[in-house]
């Protein structure tokens, strides 16, 4: 039995397209397949929590695995989730419309609180520094702060607010990331998770203090899935605020027009380096009306800047601490920090704030 027709018979399982070649006994066998997740429905059960299956007969044994599987912990997490933004909608504070006199110089200030990392665990007797979810906290609203100060002496009419970008650490109940990878972790899931809501609501709360915010998600590696729901919640908490705009989709690249600045967002874990330009220049709007473009980009911990040709792409740096791995293979001692961006209209980026810790 030819198994490259059994596995290309597996891939038209489930769509329109059946025209291969096999033999009748590879049919037999890909008829038999399909009936484990029929077997599934008809148990009223979702065929996604169906991991594998095994069909045997005399002439082979063909082993399925279920690339859509998803843990039954998994599902029930995005089912509260789901819930949980649905319900939040109904009871969403109010809050005033706030009436903003236009400045006659007025920037655009970019705030990215990268790589937060909430519910990282470093402990100094291993790594020469601690680390924590009260650290992280601590460390961001000190920073954000820290960052209007030294912008103060700017008439700022847009704060561009991005979020996400690995703001938690894991994303599954068994302490890992989106990907399975094991994690020294500092408390559960859900503290962490709350933690990151109510930072993102009292940053934003402090922001709206100076002007209009726009948010930007980011979607990361850490945290693909329950960073998600941290910006789809933050977003329910405050849609009835006139003065706060979101772009929380789970596009992995977001753009954002100011005057003549084109600003891209990212964190960094997908597409090339090298291809962000480009990308940027199919997938923007308004490519061809400005003159300044910018990515801005985490993922690495470390300050990285270069210009590709009219791009500037700036890799920024993380206010978390070296956990094990990262003492282990020797990716420390870079500067911890949070980074803001000051845009003038005509003129691009003109300044950039560093909060050191």
């Amino acid at each position: 039995m030819s198994t490259r027709n059994i596995i290309k018979g597996l891939k038209e399982l489930g769509t329109n397209m059946l025209r291969i070649r096999v033999y009748p006994d590879e049919l037999e066998m890909i008829n038999k397949t399909r009936t484990l997740w029929n077997v599934a429905i008809e148990n009223n059960q979702n065929p996604q929590e169906v991991k594998h299956g095994w069909v045997k007969s005399k002439e082979a044994s063909l082993f399925v695995t279920n690339h859509n599987y998803k843990a039954p912990e998994t599902i029930a997490v995005e089912k509260a989730f789901e819930k949980l933004i649905e319900q939040l909608k109904d009871h969403a504070p109010q809050y005033p419309d706030i009436k903003r006199k236009q400045p006659t110089n007025g920037h655009l200030f970019v705030i990215s609180p990268a790589d937060v990392h909430i519910g990282k665990l470093c402990r100094a007797f291993e790594s020469g520094e601690d680390y924590n979810s009260q650290i992280a906290v601590q460390r961001v609203k000190e920073g954000v702060e820290g960052l209007l100060n030294k912008a103060s002496g700017f008439e700022i009419d847009q704060i561009l607010l991005v979020i996400g970008n690995d703001i938690l650490h894991t994303d599954t109940p068994k302490r890992t990331t989106t990907s399975g990878t094991s994690q020294d972790t500092d408390g559960m899931w859900f503290d962490n998770f709350n933690t990151a809501v109510m930072l993102y609501v009292d940053i934003i709360e402090t922001l709206l203090s100076v002007a209009n915010v726009h948010v930007v998600y980011n979607p990361s590696n850490h945290d693909y899935m329950s960073g998600y729901f941290t910006a789809q919640l933050i977003e329910a908490y405050f849609r009835n605020n006139k003065n706060i705009t979101f772009d929380c989709s789970i596009a992995h690249r977001k753009y954002f027009t100011y005057a003549f600045n084109l600003i891209g967002t990212t964190h960094g874990d997908g597409a090339k380096t090298d291809d962000l330009p480009n990308l940027m220049a199919h997938e923007s709007q308004n490519w061809s009306v400005c003159r300044h473009r910018y990515i801005y980009t985490g993922h690495l911990h470390h300050k990285v800047s270069k210009d590709y040709l009219s791009v500037c792409v700036e890799t920024l740096r993380s206010p978390s601490g070296s956990d094990s791995w990262h003492h282990r293979n020797g990716y420390q001692h870079a500067p911890k920090a949070i980074e803001g961006f000051l845009h003038d209209k005509l003129h691009g980026q003109i300044a950039r704030f560093t909060h050191l810790f």
